[in-house]
């Protein structure tokens, strides 16, 4: 790789779909206080953006994303805690105040600080060639992007001690058996698959994958009666600022998409 290069690459399609691309494949895309900056950075404009949407996430090269960069920190060339969203160094802190979706598309190997980051995302989809690990116990780091909450939510707490305290290379395939990947494709499929996945996002009507990632999300995180009383409230507000033409003319277009498939 040129040194010249972005760390980060991004793009934005007309259709409004941000690509942003971890770009340190000579590293795996391990997270330099540089590249923990400008992904913060870059997150945090795709998020202020009108004209995004949906953003996908990946990385270039063979890895996903190798976690914190252990070399940099070894030499003390960055501050483990001091990593917050205030500084701009935080990703997964910036991916938590996303209101848009962020669909990950995890190319390769995905480790400790890049599993935290790919489990920020809030749909997965991995490449066969995509593999999980969390070695936090080996390198003897505290996770503090949520590994240890996020990963016992998805797949129970008996699988994620297996996960964290074993250290052992998790597959996509088992993944998706697991239950925190969405989908696995071939390599060449990867970036298609979620391309089409962001395409059918943007069918919602505007605002609605705003609102519907917020109580989804607002729900989850507390128990399932607040959860419903709170789905319950937002639709009354909500859906009395609907007009009865509106759900016609939506539901017209709805039947047509069916129609052609």
């Amino acid at each position: 790789m040129d040194m010249s290069e972005p760390v980060v690459l991004h793009e934005v399609s007309s259709e409004g779909v941000a690509v942003v691309t971890l770009n340190r494949p000579q590293a795996m895309n391990a997270l330099s206080r540089e590249l923990l900056d400008t992904l913060a950075k870059t997150l945090q404009r795709c998020g202020e953006d009108p004209a995004v949407r949906v953003i996908i996430l990946t990385g270039a090269g063979r890895a996903f994303c190798a976690g914190l960069d252990l070399k940099e920190l070894g030499a003390g060339g960055t501050d483990i805690g001091k990593t917050t969203v205030a500084s701009r160094g935080d990703p997964v802190g910036v991916m938590e105040h996303l209101k848009k979706p962020v669909i990950g598309a995890i190319n390769g190997a995905a480790v400790t600080g890049g599993f935290e980051l790919a489990l920020a995302c809030d749909v997965l989809l991995a490449s066969t060639d995509a593999r999980f690990a969390d070695t936090h116990a080996r390198v003897g780091l505290a996770s503090g992007w949520g590994l240890s909450q996020k990963l016992s939510r998805a797949v129970g707490i008996y699988r994620a001690r297996e996960i964290s305290l074993g250290g052992r290379w998790v597959s996509a395939l088992q993944a998706a058996d697991w239950g925190f990947v969405n989908r696995v494709v071939s390599p060449a499929e990867l970036m298609p698959a979620a391309r089409a996945l962001a395409a059918d996002m943007l069918l919602a009507q505007p605002g609605m994958l705003e609102r519907y990632k917020a109580i989804i999300d607002d729900g989850f995180a507390v128990a399932f009666g607040d959860g419903m009383a709170m789905e319950r409230q937002r639709a009354r507000e909500f859906n009395a600022t609907v007009s009865a033409s509106e759900i016609e003319q939506r539901r017209e277009t709805v039947r047509e998409r069916n129609r052609t498939g």
